[in-house]
């Protein structure tokens, strides 16, 4: 008797891992391997970036490993000889998440690293001569203009080319984070995200015309809010 091949669907449900009575293991995202022709020109280039430099491996033969963690990640890059078959600069759309593109420009710039002025998209037009990123190839020069999450970027390079791009995300769309915590990746990021509850808070008092003594629950459930992609306090 023969058998009868399974479709993706009956493979998926009879997984049983889609068994709700079945404890959910996390699959934390925290290493991306990246190509290079240079080890050491590549490990300068990310030391001067300002990144943790977490892990150095020399075989002395046929192998080394080197591993970087940018400011405030949870993922980190590697490098080194024989850790990938890729070819060298060929890794693209390495994205890097930061909550004021502007600040983390110019830091940029003060360790000497090449980067791209920060641009937005056409509006939704995807057709274009630029080089590709997350929302087409057509490069509008300057931040988004209505300051939308997700929509301003710079790009910089490698020495070997791998390309990666800053994207400023200050507020998360629905789901993306679990609602009932709210975390900063470092002290920078919680002191921006205070700035803006400072900023919506002048706002707030001006339209009541007085001051807010319980401004610290007021900032807390406006970060809160901010960070779950929930409708802000007014």
């Amino acid at each position: 008797m023969k058998s009868k091949a399974m479709s993706t669907n009956e493979v998926r449900s009879n997984d049983a891992t889609s068994d709700a009575s079945v404890a959910r293991v996390d699959m934390k995202f925290e290493i991306v391997v990246i190509p290079v022709s240079d080890v050491d020109r590549a490990k300068e280039f990310y030391a001067r970036l300002g990144w943790r430099l977490d892990a150095e491996y020399d075989s002395g033969k046929d192998f080394r490993v080197i591993q970087f963690t940018p400011p405030g990640s949870g993922c980190s890059v590697i490098f080194g000889k024989n850790v990938t078959a890729a070819a060298p600069g060929s890794v693209q759309g390495l994205y890097l998440i930061v909550s004021d593109i502007e600040v983390a420009r110019k830091e940029l710039l003060g360790r000497g690293a090449v980067i791209s002025e920060v641009f937005h998209d056409a509006a939704g037009v995807y057709a274009g001569t630029d080089e590709p990123y997350l929302f087409g190839r057509l490069r509008v020069s300057g931040p988004d203009p209505d300051h939308r999450s997700y929509r301003s970027f710079a790009s910089f390079r490698d020495p070997d080319g791998n390309g990666w791009l800053f994207q400023e995300v200050t507020t998360r769309l629905p789901g993306r984070i679990d609602p009932a915590t709210t975390t900063f990746a470092s002290a920078n990021d919680l002191a921006s995200a205070l700035r803006r509850a400072e900023a919506a808070h002048g706002q707030h008092e001006k339209r009541t015309g007085q001051r807010d003594a319980n401004w610290p629950d007021w900032y807390a459930a406006y970060m809160v809010a901010e960070q779950a992609g929930k409708e802000l306090p007014q």
